[in-house]
């Protein structure tokens, strides 16, 4: 089974060059991309396949492609959350949202992570695996067939760090935008990071007009190693130092993530903080900062503040003259912030002390 080729990983010459070493005709490999970009996961629906050449495709390759294991759809607003299951058997997790510009999707780019982060349910039980570059283009490719409608922009924002799996995701990004494959501006592409400093100068060479999110979420590096251990490796200085010689080569104006958990980082001392070292490090280059009520997830303590104490926050840093905005929680009747259903369905089907075992390993 491991030994399969997934063909989704596959770009349109790498997969006219397999094809022909099954033996297959050059034309064959327009026919089986048409059907993997409609979200064909299985070779008996490639229906002008003849059977004998279905049966050779099933014994040396698979699609890749995801199966929805689960599906919820907010009353609220619209927004579809997926839990993909994987060919081997793990799981992710995807949300569709639908917005007046038109409909974005947010993906996984690891099963499970390691960064840590003690607010975030993506990150219990630490990280499993990275996602192939076509593990990634699949749940664009599923939800948008599960939907019936076009997806226009990727938000690299689900589980797990992108910049951990640098390769694949950089991979992923060229794929995405491709004329051959799913053709999504790269403007219409944000990717989120939790701050590894020396692969955001590594992103900045790589020719991609992408929107770069940082999550940063404190101002001082007592507080944000608290948070996020990956402070630890780079500390707030090389991170915004980073930033910076980013936006110089990329010309790409950066956003700032400030999850805003009540007592911790939401007073408006902490905004003073956030304002003078956002100026400190990127006065007069354009950033903007996106605040974010924390969700609640199980076994963790955290809860947003009032609507009007984060609505002081973001005030107090707009009369610093910094953009800031509150972003719009949706999908909340059903969980859609990253991690929770994946958690969920682990602990429905792995014993605890098995659990338990994972986790410390």
């Amino acid at each position: 089974m491991e030994n399969l080729v997934n063909l989704i990983d596959l770009t349109t010459e790498e997969l006219t060059e397999y094809v022909v070493s099954l033996g297959f005709k050059q034309f064959r490999a327009a026919q089986i991309r048409r059907w993997l970009l409609r979200g064909t996961v299985d070779f008996a629906d490639m229906t002008d396949i003849g059977i004998a050449d279905r049966g050779l495709l099933n014994a040396n390759c698979r699609t890749g492609l995801p199966r929805i294991a689960e599906k919820h759809i907010s009353a609220l607003d619209g927004t579809v959350k997926y839990l993909f299951e994987l060919w081997d058997g793990n799981v992710i997790e995807s949300v569709v949202m639908r917005y007046r510009h038109g409909i974005s999707i947010c993906i996984s780019r690891q099963v499970g992570c390691r960064m840590g982060c003690v607010f975030c349910a993506s990150t219990i039980g630490g990280l499993t695996r990275n996602l192939s570059s076509g593990e990634m283009l699949g749940q664009i490719i599923c939800a948008q067939a599960d939907i019936g409608e076009r997806i226009s922009s990727v938000v690299l924002m689900g589980i797990g760090e992108p910049l951990d799996n640098y390769d694949n995701v950089v991979r992923f990004l060229h794929e995405v935008t491709s004329p051959d494959s799913l053709d999504i501006g790269s403007r219409h592409i944000s990717l989120s990071t939790s701050g590894l400093a020396d692969r955001i100068i590594r992103l900045s060479q790589e020719d991609l007009q992408i929107t770069l999110s940082i999550s940063l979420h404190c101002a001082d590096d007592a507080g944000r190693s608290e948070l996020m251990p990956v402070n630890r490796r780079w500390n707030i200085e090389e991170l915004l130092t980073s930033c910076r010689k980013y936006f110089e080569i990329t010309g790409r104006r950066i956003s700032f993530e400030y999850t805003l958990i009540s007592g911790k980082n939401d007073s408006m001392d902490d905004a003073g903080k956030l304002a003078d070292c956002l100026m400190r490090y990127l006065r007069g280059i354009p950033f903007h900062v996106n605040l974010i009520p924390v969700n609640p997830v199980e076994g963790k303590a955290f809860a947003a503040g009032e609507r009007d104490s984060i609505e002081r926050f973001r005030d107090a840093l707009e009369k610093r003259r910094i953009n800031a905005t509150i972003r719009r929680r949706l999908g909340s009747d059903i969980n859609a912030s990253c991690g929770q259903l994946r958690k969920k369905h682990i602990e429905s089907v792995i014993p605890p002390d098995i659990r338990q075992e994972l986790s410390e390993n």
